[in-house]
């Protein structure tokens, strides 16, 4: 993509937790949590519901802070927080950082090229945002965003008039227009139908593969994580039980890890399991609707 501007990778990770916790006031929801993740990656963080997924990707982004006393994050080699405290420049490391929401964040009254257009907003001058002053160069930029998305005719359509699985799209655009080095996607495919659900993990998985974007992208059925992802980070209970191949998570090894909410984990068809859906990939035949 012309213009885009995406940063060639360096030695430091994408992602570095040490030891994170988070405590509510009736349950532990992230348990000294530790993990790295390598510039360019595209990882699957699944779980159950109340796992800890949401969680999680807040705290990388710096929406949220830890546990006093202990536990740090760095992302793209900057720190985020240390000992449940956010450092004190954490809109440089924010700029950098493309957040994708389960529920779109587009602002519906608002054209969609406006919308993706709110990707500059870590760069440029606040008055420049707030009057609408944007340059020619930002908005071929988000131009050719919408065009990478496939939506490009829906840039001047309010955001409201869009199907759910097009304002999905307009939100990874406007990461594009930010030119973040790291998408985080917090189950940006929850409250989508099966097309447009692998529409969305399509195009976050070649923006992986073409600009060697980071994805950290949290889903709630496991198919999804095999099918695109090469890479899973399991928790439960807020604590990490699984990371390694997408391609190893068997339904033997779900139950294992999950017992009962391993079903959380299927297809909605409640037919086709992890095994089973590895056996299709590796025999080459058509795979089942996901949900």
């Amino acid at each position: 993509m012309v213009g885009m501007g995406f940063a060639c990778p360096t030695a430091a990770p994408a992602v570095k937790v040490v030891r994170l916790s988070k405590t509510f006031t009736n349950c532990r929801a992230l348990d000294d949590v530790s993990l790295e993740i390598g510039r360019g990656e595209m990882v699957a963080l699944i779980g159950a519901s109340g796992s800890g997924k949401s969680t999680l990707l807040r705290h990388l982004a710096g929406l949220a802070q830890g546990d006093s006393g202990g536990g740090s994050i760095e992302v793209l080699g900057r720190a985020v927080q240390a000992g449940g405290r956010l450092v004190n420049d954490i809109r440089r490391s924010r700029a950098r950082i493309g957040f994708v929401f389960q529920q779109f964040n587009l602002v519906g009254r608002l054209p969609v090229i406006t919308n993706v257009l709110a990707g500059t907003l870590g760069r440029v001058p606040m008055w420049r945002s707030l009057t609408g002053s944007f340059t020619k160069e930002d908005r071929k930029l988000a131009v050719e965003a919408l065009k990478r998305v496939g939506i490009a005719d829906k840039a001047f359509v309010r955001a409201s008039a869009l199907s759910g699985g097009q304002q999905q799209r307009a939100a990874i655009a406007r990461t594009l227009v930010q030119k973040a080095e790291i998408i985080l996607a917090d189950e940006p495919i929850a409250s989508l139908d099966p097309e447009s659900s692998r529409r969305v993990m399509e195009i976050l998985a070649q923006i992986n593969t073409e600009y060697r974007v980071t994805v950290v992208v949290s889903l709630h059925q496991v198919d999804y994580a095999i099918r695109y992802c090469p890479r899973t980070i399991a928790v439960r209970n807020g604590a990490v039980v699984y990371d390694g191949p997408s391609a190893a998570l068997t339904a033997p090894l779900l139950r294992e890890l999950y017992g009962a909410d391993s079903e959380q984990l299927c297809c909605d068809d409640g037919i086709l399991g992890a095994a089973s859906f590895v056996t299709n990939l590796v025999s080459g035949q058509p795979l089942a609707a996901t949900g």
